[in-house]
Formats: structure tokens, sequence, C-alpha cells
């Protein structure tokens, strides 16, 4: 009985130091790359210069771009020109915008994502 109360003991107690043991990761070895980094902050979304002015659509949310702020992420997706500038009742700044010539609705939301309307 004794040599069967050990033995469960030891294979318990072995299980919990596996599980308390800290998990190891390869080192890299270059620069990170934006590409494969996670975001730690989901309500701040950073564009590459390459990405499309458009991503789809906006979401209501808790804005907390200044108009400026706004009005310079707008103009960092090829737009110019921006009027009327207003954040709405579900967060999103809305306004016109000058783009290739043709005048347009142009929304941000809360995540930085702007899109032509």
């Amino acid at each position: 009985m004794r040599r069967i109360l050990a033995t469960v003991a030891a294979a318990v107690l072995s299980t919990a130091a596996v599980a308390q043991s800290p998990a190891t990761t390869a080192p890299t070895t270059g620069p990170a790359d934006s590409s494969t980094m996670g975001t730690t902050n989901p309500a701040v979304t950073v564009k590459p210069k390459a990405s499309p002015e458009s991503t789809g659509s906006v979401e209501p949310g808790a804005n907390s771009f200044t108009e400026a702020q706004a009005r310079s992420r707008i103009e960092a997706q090829g737009f110019s020109d921006i009027k009327d500038l207003r954040k709405d009742d579900q967060g999103i700044w809305r306004g016109t915008a000058m783009r290739n010539g043709q005048s347009t609705s142009v929304a941000l939301d809360f995540k930085g994502t702007v899109a032509a309307q």
C-alpha cells in the first residue's frame, strides 16, 4: 500500500514540475519583421505605405483621435482638401476629401481604418 501511495505521489509531483517549466523558444537571428509581429493594442492599426487607401468598412467605437490626427491619417492614405470633418455619435470621423480629382466621402474609425464611401 505504501509503495502504491509513494508511486502516485511521485507521479503527481513530477507532472506539476513539468507544468511549471518555462517554455523555450528559438532565438531570433535578425531584425523583427513587422509582418510576423503580433500587435498588442488592437485599437491601433499601423498600415505600411503600400497598403490600399480603403481597407474595408469602418467600425463604431470610442475614438480618441483628435481632428488633426484624423486629418493626418486621411491625408496619409492619399486624400487631400479634407472638409467638414466631424466625429459622429458612433465615434467615426466623417468628411469629404479629394482623391484623383474627384470629391468623395471619407471616414476614419477608432482603429485608424480609412474608408472612401
